[in-house]
């Protein structure tokens, strides 16, 4: 039954690793970029995940679970013999088993050709020293245990699932989307979760920033390596909340299982969803709406005491929640990035350009931006009052002619000062008389 168990527990990490790959409308370049990230992520060949895709196809989820191989009674190997391998893989448990055995041949223990690799790995195996057991306690790091914390908003979770592909790119192309979800480490309450149709960061920013809106401020967050999480924005994001930031070590997901088994659990959702023809990407969040609701916080869960559902666990905790004002959660979203002002008081940003003001001429800024509206930025430099800058709209011929300050527009005069000057100036210089030669007095002399 143990073995059972282990084996489906394999076969579920197996089908997390292709999942992405066997969703409905991947064409074959998408799923060789794919392919690449997941062995990238992964450490695992190309060649592993095509048989693991090659299994699911022909046999199903079974297909993923590990062969069992047929026990066979391991040939004799005397007590002493045994012992003395023992010995020798507790010496170096990075010893194979051909290297054991030719140290006993050299030791005169056994003669050459006595004992078989297969004989002794099964006998080591059996005492509990083959090579994988032995790493399991000599590797650096910790082992992987369940954890579950004991109140709400103690931990939070979250973690991006690939959806399915909706007629929602240009000219009616389907295109993949994808859920962000925050998940409550106690009471497995669903803080906030939705499909969004891209895979940049700002799908995580507005998914936190909702789950903080609604359900208050957590003492720590646990994220995985992502690019998504692991950024410059999302420390600076939770240092201001008074947030911990965790992440999971590389190629160790097993430490957000909580957010990976409700992953899975929506598997269903989409599967439901597959029949009902979606076209657009309201209509799939509308009905997940109605799914998280009535399938999944309001339904026992076998996790959690009394086995409530997510909804009671996480209202009935009487901790109370952290909440902060709406200002403030906005500051904390707020992103800054640097930028040089032209020489026509505009700066580009994000590929569009935005007026900052003849005031900022050649200086560099900083930009003061909320992700979800970047319509109309903050521009800061030291010494002067910060505006809010809009975005250029440039017209059918050309752009609209920016104003200029009404101290910078030219005067208006009838004569230049640099020639009156000059002609001052020409007028003060004395008369200077050169000596005039007479050539008709210079022929009368005498040669």
């Amino acid at each position: 039954m143990k073995d059972r168990e282990k084996a489906k527990e394999i076969a579920q990490e197996r089908m997390k690793l292709i999942a992405p790959l066997i969703t409905p409308g991947v064409d074959s370049a998408m799923a060789r970029s794919l392919k690449k990230t997941i062995c990238r992520e992964s450490g695992l060949s190309s060649r592993t995940i095509t048989r693991y895709l090659n299994s699911y196809h022909q046999e199903g989820f079974d297909g993923l679970m590990p062969r069992q191989r047929i026990s066979k009674s391991p040939g004799a190997i005397s007590p002493e013999v045994l012992e003395e391998a023992i010995l020798l893989r507790k010496q170096v448990p990075e010893r194979s088993i051909a290297q054991i055995i030719r140290i006993l041949e050299w030791e005169g223990r056994v003669t050459p050709g006595q004992i078989k690799r297969s004989t002794l790995q099964d006998h080591m195996m059996a005492k509990g020293y083959s090579s994988r057991q032995m790493k399991q306690y000599h590797q650096s790091g910790t082992a992987a245990r369940r954890f579950v914390r004991s109140r709400r908003n103690q931990l939070w979770q979250s973690d991006i699932k690939f959806g399915p592909f909706l007629p929602i790119g240009k000219d009616g192309k389907k295109k993949q989307v994808y859920l962000v979800t925050f998940l409550d480490d106690a009471t497995r309450f669903i803080l906030h979760s939705a499909f969004y149709d891209s895979l940049e960061k700002a799908i995580v920013i507005d998914s936190f920033r909702q789950a903080i809106l609604r359900h208050g401020i957590p003492e720590a967050v646990y994220f995985d390596n992502g690019t998504q999480y692991r950024n410059k924005w999302m420390q600076e994001t939770t240092g201001r909340l008074g947030t911990r930031l965790l992440f999971a070590r590389p190629y160790h997901a097993e430490g957000k299982g909580k957010v990976e088994r409700y992953n899975q659990v929506v598997d269903s959702f989409l599967a439901e969803a597959r029949l009902e023809n979606i076209q657009t990407l309201e209509d799939l969040n509308s009905l997940y709406m109605i799914w998280l609701e009535e399938c999944y916080l309001n339904q026992p869960h076998s996790e959690l005491k009394e086995q409530k559902t997510p909804l009671k666990a996480y209202r009935e905790d009487p901790h109370p929640v952290r909440f902060a004002d709406p200002a403030s959660v906005q500051e904390a979203f707020l992103h800054r990035e640097k930028r040089k002002v032209n020489k026509i008081g505009c700066l580009s940003f994000q590929g569009k350009t935005y007026e900052a003001g003849m005031r900022f001429l050649g200086r560099t800024v900083d930009i003061v931006y909320d992700p979800a509206d970047t319509t109309r930025i903050t521009v800061e430099a030291p010494g002067l009052a910060p505006v809010r800058a809009a975005k250029v709209v440039i017209g059918d011929h050309v752009g609209a002619k920016i104003a200029v300050p009404e101290q910078l527009n030219p005067e208006t005069v009838s004569s230049s000062r640099l020639l009156e000057a000059a002609k001052r100036k020409n007028r003060e210089k004395e008369p200077v008389h050169l000596p005039v030669i007479s050539y008709l007095k210079a022929g009368e002399c005498d040669v």
